[in-house]
């Protein structure tokens, strides 16, 4: 592959799936009346096409970070409400093709607010923009993650 050329093709912004269900909600979520343009609360920005959601474990999840921070390759990245999952922000289109055991890949995504506390990386920048991880290294993180948790007697799942 060469170097520099996106492996996804990418929508226009401002485009929102169709029937996609967000991965992680806050608890709550549709519960109350859409007072937010495009439906949802006002808590929850929903994301433009661009974006579908890998979710793993939370220790599985948590190594995987500090790998791709060490990579300097880590993008936005979600707790879940129950603290139970860590979900990475991955480019659209990669739900199609995912299939790696111990995570789940949904297509489209919510983001929280930038200021809240679930976000193990946040969207940075003066727009605070998520910027999802390329699938592929976080597919190779995941499994040397994976490899670092069973090598110290956890089990990554």
């Amino acid at each position: 592959m060469p170097i520099g050329v996106s492996q996804y093709r990418r929508p226009a912004a401002g485009r929102v799936l169709t029937g996609s269900a967000p991965a992680l909600l806050p608890d709550g979520f549709g519960s109350e009346p859409a007072s937010y343009p495009g439906g949802g609360s006002p808590a929850v920005r929903p994301v433009p096409v661009g974006y579908d959601t890998v979710t793993v474990a939370v220790r599985h999840g948590l190594e995987t970070v500090d790998i791709l921070r060490l990579r300097r390759a880590c993008g936005s990245v979600l707790q879940s409400a129950s603290g139970s999952a860590i979900a990475f922000l991955v480019p659209a289109g990669t739900a199609d093709r995912w299939h790696l055991p111990g995570s789940t890949c949904t297509p489209g995504a919510a983001l929280l607010p930038p200021t809240d506390s679930r976000w193990v990386m946040p969207p940075t920048g003066p727009s605070s923009l998520a910027r999802p991880t390329d699938a592929w290294v976080l597919r190779s993180a995941l499994c040397e993650a994976a490899c670092t948790l069973t090598a110290g007697g956890l089990s990554p799942f």
